[in-house]
């Protein structure tokens, strides 16, 4: 009769401390579930305009196409400066890479061609070195690859500027007005530089 008694009683006994547990915690997830996609509906299902404390001319790298691109003047690595703007009526890569990155010195060869083949037609290349502790060997680079295009040594503004350069090598290509009108992040094959370079020119 007592084991009876016992089975009727665990039959009708309440919810466990660790079932609880869990249905408390699946309870706090699918809150904290609701609340991020409430408070980011736009920016998941693409609807909101970007905003925030950027700097003046701000371009993300993913920028729509025909944003003007942010001027700038950075030194040479032969000790002169160079425009952006002084540029207008070409069309220019702008490359912002560095000595130390596989992909990089991978592509360099192409924008090399690239700037034999179309600089006489109105073409041009600006590589933007990101270098900091690498910076002197900016100029041995240069030689050994030969590179036939200016080289700036850029600084954090200009990298903010441009959406904020989040892996190298990122390039950005401006139309003969100073708009940019494609942007790449990594190493990016020579035709289609080529495709760009071809329409705009």
């Amino acid at each position: 009769m007592a084991d009876k008694s016992v089975n009727e009683k665990n039959k009708i006994s309440p919810i466990s401390k660790k079932h609880r547990s869990w249905i408390y915690s699946g309870f706090f997830i699918g809150v904290i579930l609701l609340l991020f996609v409430f408070n980011n509906f736009d920016y998941l299902f693409g609807r909101a305009e970007e905003n925030g404390p950027y700097p003046p001319n701000y371009v993300p790298a993913s920028q729509k196409s025909s944003a003007l691109a942010p001027d700038f003047t950075l030194p040479t690595t032969d000790g002169k400066t160079l425009k952006l703007s002084s540029l207008k009526g070409k069309v220019v890569i702008v490359d912002f890479w560095a000595t130390w990155c596989p992909p990089c010195r991978k592509g360099i060869p192409d924008l090399v061609e690239l700037k034999k083949k179309y600089g006489s037609k109105g073409f041009e290349i600006v590589g933007v070195s990101v270098d900091t502790d690498t910076k002197a060997d900016v100029v041995p680079f240069i030689k050994e690859k030969a590179i036939n295009y200016p080289v700036v040594y850029g600084n954090m503004n200009v990298y903010q500027q441009y959406g904020g350069i989040r892996a190298i090598p990122t390039s950005f290509v401006i139309d003969k007005k100073g708009k940019i009108v494609a942007s790449y992040e990594g190493l990016t094959p020579s035709e289609t530089y080529e495709s760009h370079i071809k329409k705009l020119l």
